[in-house]
């Protein structure tokens, strides 16, 4: 029995619930014969990874469907063993080069170079060229991004790249300028609650429209999210009542919990049991962009205006230290450190101004 994402996820760019000028602009990228390199980008749970799987099939059929899971060894210049995994079809290979680490420029290199060498499958359609996707680009290190630039004019003729990531910012000019590239927004709360609504019909299910608006504004428009919501509002109870809560996640519920302990106090004991829920967080595979990013949010929503400009400008400085690092539990916790100190001066510094 799979979850509702995977059940209705659209498997053609015709069957796409939103954003339908961006599908036609596809097919018409797909009929026109000269297939560029693409850059996918936008908000997690906007449907990059739907739309990339839609337009292979657009491109190659229904054979991109047949997918088998391969786990490649790759030899680095230093006879470093790399393992990592592909999933793959006849037509198609994708990886998450950033999965080895700070090996990721060999991963680039090797798997593209294979790809690219590879006998050619002629298809109905007569396509010359596979196709490699690339997903989370932007979490690349510079070499390797330098190395995708190399690779990526070498082996135009029988290689295309299809790269996926949340944003540009973080990928190298000479790329971005290789690629069309396109930006897949977060469909409106209109468009959310369209397709739960539609889900829900399929199951059988009837939802209240103001229920389903309250799942798309707490998801905030994740699509992904809002019908993993609203699959747990259904094992939770049904019929569905207009006030019943709407399940949140554990990690989130732990990171507000986070946050609280943060600004409730400030001392090395309490800095010491932080660093423990930071621990807990990343073990359970939560990435430290979204650990910190959440922690910024919450700590924003606790703390006086005068402080805000200051939080943020700390929070962007270790977040792009995390990037640089390898250790994420060093900038995290440094970065809880530094609020901690400037949060406790702010607090001392108002109780002063208050003794008359």
């Amino acid at each position: 029995m799979s979850l509702w994402v995977d059940k209705y996820r659209p498997t053609s760019l015709s069957k796409l619930d939103f954003h339908k000028d961006q599908a036609n602009m596809f097919k018409n990228l797909v009929q026109g014969g000269d297939f560029p390199h693409l850059m996918v980008y936008g908000p997690s749970g906007a449907g990059k990874k739907t739309r990339i799987m839609c337009l292979l099939r657009e491109l190659y059929g229904a054979g991109v469907e047949k997918l088998r899971i391969e786990h490649q060894s790759i030899t680095a210049p230093s006879k470093k063993k790399i393992e990592i995994n592909t999933i793959a079809s006849n037509y198609h290979l994708e990886v998450n080069p950033s999965d080895a680490g700070n090996s990721d420029r060999v991963v680039v290199q090797e798997l593209i170079k294979t790809v690219a060498q590879s006998q050619q499958i002629q298809t109905s359609t007569q396509r010359e060229f596979k196709v490699v996707l690339l997903t989370e680009v932007d979490r690349l290190t510079k070499d390797a991004q330098h190395a995708l630039r190399r690779t990526m004019e070498k082996y135009m003729a029988t290689c295309r790249l299809i790269l996926c990531c949340n944003s540009t910012s973080k990928v190298i000019a000479p790329i971005r300028s290789r690629c069309l590239a396109v930006r897949v927004p977060l469909p409106s709360v209109e468009e959310v609650c369209s397709v739960l609504t539609s889900v829900c019909r399929k199951e059988g299910l009837i939802l209240p429209g103001e229920l389903a608006k309250q799942i798309a504004e707490k998801s905030g428009r994740n699509l992904r999210k809002a019908l993993l919501m609203c699959e747990a509002c259904r094992v939770q109870q049904y019929p569905f009542s207009v006030d019943q809560e709407i399940p949140e996640t554990d990690w989130e519920v732990y990171l507000r919990e986070t946050a609280n302990a943060i600004v409730s106090l400030q001392s090395p004991q309490r800095l010491f049991e932080v660093r423990a829920r930071l621990y807990e967080l990343l073990t359970h595979c939560i990435p430290p962009e979204i650990i910190i990013k959440g922690l910024v949010s919450e700590l924003l929503s606790n703390c006086d205006g005068h402080l805000k400009a200051d939080v943020a400008q700390m929070a962007a400085y270790y977040e792009h230290r995390l990037q640089l690092g390898n250790k994420a539990i060093y900038h995290l916790e440094a970065f809880v450190a530094k609020f901690m100190a400037i949060y406790k001066k702010f607090m001392e510094d108002g109780l002063e101004g208050m003794v008359f």
